[in-house]
């Protein structure tokens, strides 16, 4: 098993992450995107679409879509639970996820594709979708610390995928858009600490 990565990539470090905390040992074989080699035809026979991270298994299976492959290493590697416990802890794990991607990652990667000089020509920037995304996200992170008045984590008393995903998008946030928490949002300060001090953080 391996694991196809983009080191910047949000979604690549979610799933490096969820591997880390999981104690697996998967190595990782880095996709250099701007020589093009995630359009070669060897790499689009593992993703159609040249995106990344892809795991690839054992068997040659490839598998992609972050969310996705960590679904499959949840199921395959039961603990520590990142995914729920029962029915609905997991779909209140699910939820929450979901809402940490659509609210918070996707419009900060919207911004980034938008504004980043690595997109100038590949696709069509649109300055003022990166500036109504920007009002979004710090919209969110404040409805965000008013969730979090009351629990440790994101999706209630223990560190799940959402958070892995919020803390993805939290670090694209400050490393590629120059958008920081706001001091005065202390809830969610005060989980960025949490998280951010765990020794998976880094992976």
């Amino acid at each position: 098993m391996k694991l196809y990565d983009l080191p910047p990539s949000p979604n690549a470090r979610r799933v490096r992450i969820f591997i880390a905390e999981k104690g697996l040992d998967i190595p990782t074989v880095p996709v250099n995107m701007m020589t093009g080699e995630n359009q070669t035809e060897e790499y689009l026979e593992k993703n159609p679409l040249g995106m990344m991270p892809v795991l690839e298994l054992d068997d040659g299976t490839c598998i992609s879509e972050s969310a996705t492959i960590c679904r499959y290493l949840e199921e395959t590697n039961p603990n520590p639970s990142l995914m729920g416990n029962d029915a609905l802890d997991r779909a209140l794990v699910d939820m929450w996820h979901r809402r940490m991607e659509f609210e918070l990652l996707d419009p900060i990667i919207k911004i980034f594709v938008h504004t980043g000089e690595i997109w100038k020509g590949r696709v069509t920037q649109i300055s003022e979708l990166a500036q109504i995304n920007k009002v979004n996200v710090l919209s969110r992170m404040e409805w965000l610390d008013k969730e979090l008045i009351d629990r440790e984590f994101i999706a209630g008393g223990y560190y799940t995928v959402a958070d892995i995903t919020a803390q993805c998008a939290i670090v694209m946030a400050k490393a590629a858009v120059g958008i920081s928490i706001p001091a005065e949002l202390i809830n969610l300060s005060d989980w960025w600490a949490r998280v951010s001090s765990r020794p998976t953080a880094r992976a």
